[in-house]
C-alpha cells in the first residue's frame, strides 16, 4: 500500500513538473502567452474604466487597464464609432461612440489560451478568435460572433486547428465572395466561412508554414473583369527564424484553392539572437509578415503590400528598421525594401513590432511600431505612426502617438524569460483618412492597454471650471493647439450633464463657429445663466469629431452656478485629518456649495504615527483649530502642521532622561543618563557612551563617558539612543570631602604579591585613566577609564597574572599624563 501510494505521490509530481515548469522552457518556434501568465490572465478581472491620459499638448492616449499584451483591433465599416479591440488572453473592450470605452468578455466555455484576433464582415457583424486547450496544450481556436460590436454574443464554434499563432480576415466587399471569413494557423491550416460565422470548414493546408506568422487578406482581382474580393491572399513564415521565407499564395475562388505566387527572404535578424529567439532590449520579437490589399477604387487598387522588421545593417546585435514592399501583379515580384521610420540616424535606433490597415475606401496604407529614437541609449520606446498615399513609395513624416515614453525590459510585468515575452503584436486599423491603433505598453511597470487616433489633433479647453451667477456671462476657449498629420475638418459639439430646474444656461458658440479647418485654431463657448438658476456644479461636455466622428476627444469643464468651491486640506496630505462639517478627510478635497454657505472645518491634533507626530499650528486664514467659513467665493484653506520626532533613550543602568518625548523637528533639546556610576549589588558600573540608532542618531566619538548630558536635535523619525556601561570591579570612593588637586598616592602593600590598592584624587569633574606599564615601558593594563565626578578614589590591582618584577602606574586626565609611581611584584 506505501509503495503503491509513494508511486501516486510521483506521478503527481511529474505532471504537476510539466505543467508548471515545461512551459517555462521557451520555445522559439512557439509564440504563445507564457504558462505563468496563462494562468495569471485566468484569474484577472480586467480594469473596464477607461481613462483618458492627455499631454501637455493636448492629445489622448486611451487607457484601457491591465490585461496581457497581444491586442488586435477592428472597425465596423458601417459605423465608424464602433471599435473592438481583444488583448491576452480573453480581455474585450469596444467603443460605440468612438470615446468611451467598455468591456464584457464572452464565455467561450473552454480554456482560452490567447492569440486574439478580430475582423468585421460588410453588414457589420463581428469575428472574435482565440486559441484554446487543455492549459499546456493548444487544439485550436474558437471564433465566437457580436451583431452588435461585442455588447452581447452569440455562441461559440470551432475555428482552426494547429498549435500556435492563429490570423483572422473578412471579406467587406460587394463581390461575389462577400461576407466570408477566413482563418489561418500555424502549422498551415486555412478555414472559411461561407455563413457569416455560424461554422467554419478546413479547406487548405500549407506546408511552407513552419514558423509562427501566417497570415491572410482579402484583395480585388484586377480585370476584366474586375471582381471585388476575388483575390484571398496568404503569407506563410518557414525555414530559419533568422532567415524565414516568406512564401505568398493567392485563391482567386474565394479561398476553395491556392496558388503559390512567390518565396522571399526579406527579413532577417530583429536585434539580436538570444537563446534562439529575436530579442530588442530583452523583449522577444520576431519578422512576421504583415500583409494588406488596396481594396479601395483609387489609383493603387489591387496592390499588395508587405511589412516587416528587420535589422539594418543585417546581422545580429544590429538595430532594427521597418520596411515595406509592394507587388502589382498579386505577389509575384516585389518592389524593392522602403524604409518607413524616418529618424536621422535610423541605425542607431530600434524600430520593430509593425502592424499594418489598408483602408479600403481611401487606399491609405497605415503602420505603426515600436521606435526607440526618442531614448539615447535605445532601452526605452514610444509607439510611432505613418502611412502612404502613393501605394507604398514613400511615408508621411512619422507621429509620436504615445504621451509617455516606456521602458522596453518590463522587469515587473512578469512575463519573465530571457528575452522577456511582452507580447509579439499589435493592431491598427482604419476609416477613411483616419485610424485608431491598439497597443500594449509598460510606462506603469504592467501590461498597460492603450489605444490612440491616428491621424490626430490636439485639444485643450480653458478655463476648466467656471463660476456664474445670476444675470452673469462666462467664455471657454476650445483649442486645436496642433495636430499629427490630421487634414480634415474638427466640429465641435456640447452638453450639459442636466439641466437647471429653475432659470436656464444659454450656451451658443461665438459667432457662430462651431468648426476648424486650418490648425492651430479655437472656437469659443459664451456661457449665460438667464433668471434663477438653481445652485448646483454643471459639467459642460465639449466633444471634438473629425468626418464620419472620428477622431474623438472630449473635454469637461466645470460650470459653478451661484456655487463655489471650497478647497480644504493640509500640508501633510495623506497623513493628517481635517474634518468639513463633521467629516473626516485625509487628503485635499476640492468641495462645492451654494454661495453665502457656513461650512465649519477642524484640524485634528496631534496625529501619531509610530514614532512621527503631527501637530497643528495654523490655518491658512488664520481661523481657530475649529472655526467656521463663508463660502462667498473659490476658497482654498490648508491646515498646517509642524512635524515632531519620539526620541526614545534606553540604559540597564542608572536614570534616564529627555527619552519618550516628541520634539520639533531641527529643534535642540537636551537627554541623558545619570548618575555616571551606578552600584549594582555590589558590582559598580560606569557610563561609557551612546549608540544611536537610525538615521541622524547621536553616537560617542569615544568611550569616555562625559557626554552623559547631550545637546541635541532630530530631523528624521524616531531615533532610539541606547547608554552603553562596562564594570568598574574594585574602584572604590572614600569619604565624601572634594579634594583640592589632583594626586597619585603611592601603593600598599609595596612590594606586593599579588594584590595592591592605588589611591587617586579627584578635584573635579573628569575623564579618568589609570594605566600599568612594565619596565621596557609597555602597557600592560588599564585599570581606570571612566568619567569620574570629585572625591578620593582607591582600585585594587590583582598582578597574579603578571611576572615578579618592577612596574609603573600613571594618572591622566583628560588624556594629560598627572603623576607616575613605581611598584615592586614580588611572587
Amino acid at each position: 500500500m506505501k509503495k503503491n501510494f509513494f508511486s501516486f505521490l510521483v506521478l503527481i509530481f511529474l505532471i504537476s513538473w510539466g505543467i508548471c515548469f515545461g512551459q517555462f522552457k521557451d520555445d522559439p518556434n512557439i509564440d504563445r502567452i507564457p504558462y505563468n501568465l496563462l494562468i495569471q490572465s485566468r484569474n484577472f478581472s480586467p480594469n473596464s474604466v477607461m481613462t483618458v491620459i492627455t499631454n501637455t499638448q493636448g492629445f489622448d492616449n486611451f487607457y484601457l487597464g491591465v490585461d496581457f499584451a497581444e491586442p488586435h483591433i477592428s472597425i465596423n465599416p458601417n459605423n465608424p464609432l464602433r471599435y473592438f479591440t481583444a488583448y491576452n488572453t480573453n480581455a474585450t473592450h469596444y467603443t460605440i461612440n468612438g470615446l468611451d470605452w467598455f468591456t464584457n468578455n464572452p464565455v467561450f466555455g473552454y480554456t482560452m489560451m490567447g492569440d486574439p484576433v478580430t475582423a468585421y464582415d460588410s453588414l457589420g457583424n463581428l469575428f472574435y478568435e482565440n486559441m484554446y486547450g487543455n492549459g499546456t496544450t493548444v487544439y485550436g481556436t474558437k471564433i465566437i460572433v457580436s451583431t452588435n460590436n461585442g455588447q452581447s454574443w452569440l455562441s461559440p464554434v470551432n475555428g482552426n486547428s494547429g498549435n500556435d499563432k492563429n490570423w483572422i480576415s473578412a471579406d467587406q466587399t460587394g463581390g461575389p465572395y462577400a461576407n466570408h471569413v477566413y482563418g489561418t494557423m500555424t502549422p498551415g491550416y486555412f478555414i472559411r466561412s461561407t455563413d457569416h460565422g455560424a461554422s467554419f470548414q478546413q479547406v487548405w493546408n500549407f506546408t511552407t508554414q513552419t514558423l509562427p506568422g501566417m497570415m491572410s487578406c482579402v484583395g480585388p482581382r484586377l480585370g476584366p473583369p474586375d471582381i471585388p474580393g476575388g483575390c484571398v491572399y496568404v503569407v506563410t513564415n518557414s525555414g530559419n527564424t533568422f532567415a524565414p521565407v516568406y512564401s505568398f499564395y493567392i485563391s482567386t475562388d474565394g479561398g476553395s484553392s491556392f496558388t503559390i505566387m512567390s518565396s522571399q527572404i526579406f527579413a532577417g535578424y530583429v536585434g539580436s539572437n538570444v537563446g534562439g529567439r529575436h530579442s530588442v532590449q530583452n523583449m522577444r520579437t520576431r519578422p512576421y509578415p504583415f500583409i494588406a490589399s488596396d481594396n479601395s477604387y483609387g489609383p493603387y487598387r489591387g496592390r499588395l503590400y508587405v511589412v516587416y522588421a528587420t535589422n539594418d545593417p543585417p546581422g545580429d546585435g544590429n538595430k532594427p528598421s521597418v520596411w515595406c514592399r509592394y507587388s502589382t501583379d498579386q505577389g509575384i515580384n516585389w518592389t524593392s525594401a522602403v524604409r518607413i521610420n524616418d529618424d536621422a540616424n535610423p541605425t542607431a535606433s530600434n524600430h520593430w513590432m509593425p502592424s499594418i490597415w489598408c483602408e479600403k475606401q481611401s487606399g491609405r496604407l497605415l503602420v505603426k511600431w515600436f521606435d526607440t529614437r526618442l531614448c539615447p541609449t535605445s532601452d526605452s520606446a514610444d509607439v510611432y505612426a505613418s502611412y502612404s498615399t502613393d501605394g507604398g513609395v514613400s511615408f508621411a513624416q512619422n507621429q509620436r502617438i504615445t504621451t509617455a515614453t516606456f521602458k522596453i525590459n518590463c522587469t515587473t510585468c512578469g512575463g519573465g524569460g530571457t528575452p522577456a515575452y511582452e507580447g509579439d503584436y499589435d493592431a491598427i486599423t482604419a476609416f477613411g483618412r483616419n485610424g485608431l491603433m491598439a497597443w500594449s505598453d509598460f510606462r506603469t511597470g504592467a501590461f498597460g492597454s492603450y489605444t490612440a487616433y491616428f491621424p490626430d489633433y490636439a485639444m485643450l479647453a480653458s478655463p476648466a471650471s467656471v463660476s456664474l451667477t445670476n444675470g452673469g456671462n462666462a467664455t471657454v476657449t476650445v483649442k486645436v493647439p496642433a495636430v499629427k498629420l490630421y487634414t480634415d475638418r474638427v466640429k465641435f459639439t456640447y452638453a450639459l450633464d442636466s439641466l437647471p430646474t429653475s432659470g436656464s444656461l444659454n450656451i451658443s458658440f461665438l459667432n457662430g463657429k462651431d468648426s476648424i479647418t486650418t490648425y492651430p485654431d479655437s472656437v469659443r463657448l459664451q456661457i449665460s445663466a438667464v433668471g434663477s438658476v438653481n445652485p448646483r456644479l454643471y459639467k459642460l461636455f465639449v466633444t471634438g469629431r473629425g468626418p464620419g466622428g472620428i477622431p474623438a476627444h472630449s473635454r469637461e469643464i466645470d460650470l459653478l452656478v451661484n456655487m463655489a468651491y471650497l478647497n480644504v486640506g493640509t500640508n501633510r496630505d495623506g497623513i493628517c485629518e481635517f474634518r468639513v462639517n463633521n467629516i473626516s478627510y485625509t487628503t485635499r478635497q476640492n468641495l462645492v456649495f451654494p454661495l453665502g454657505t457656513v461650512v465649519n472645518v477642524k484640524a485634528v491634533s496631534p496625529i501619531t504615527s509610530g514614532g512621527t507626530q503631527y501637530v497643528y499650528q495654523n490655518w491658512s486664514d488664520a481661523g481657530d483649530t475649529t472655526h467656521n467659513v463663508t463660502v462667498n467665493g473659490n476658497t482654498y484653506l490648508t491646515a498646517n502642521y509642524k512635524i515632531q520626532f519620539k526620541l526614545i533613550v534606553n540604559s540597564t543602568y542608572g536614570t534616564t532622561f529627555g527619552g519618550g518625548v516628541f520634539y520639533d523637528s531641527a529643534a535642540s533639546f537636551i537627554f541623558g543618563v545619570g548618575p555616571r556610576r551606578v552600584n549594582v549589588s555590589g558590582t559598580w558600573y560606569q557610563f561609557i557612551g551612546w549608540t544611536g540608532a537610525g538615521v541622524g542618531a547621536y553616537t560617542s566619538n569615544d568611550t569616555s563617558g562625559l557626554d552623559s548630558a547631550v545637546n541635541w536635535h532630530m530631523y528624521t523619525n524616531s531615533i532610539v539612543e541606547i547608554a552603553h556601561w562596562s564594570t568598574t570591579l574594585g574602584l572604590n570612593t572614600i569619604g565624601s570631602e572634594i579634594p583640592a588637586e589632583f594626586k597619585l598616592h603611592n601603593n600598599y602593600p609595596n612590594p606586593f604579591n599579588p594584590v595592591t590598592a592605588i589611591r587617586f584624587d579627584v578635584p573635579k569633574e573628569s575623564s579618568v585613566k589609570l594605566k600599568i606599564f612594565d619596565v621596557l615601558g609597555r602597557e600592560v593594563e588599564t585599570i581606570v577609564s571612566s568619567a569620574l565626578s570629585p572625591g578620593y578614589y582607591e582600585v585594587k590591582w590583582d598582578a597574579s597574572r603578571y611576572m615578579s618584577g618592577v612596574y609603573f602606574y600613571q594618572l591622566s586626565v583628560d588624556d594629560k599624563p598627572i603623576a607616575v609611581k613605581k611598584m615592586m611584584l614580588i611572587k
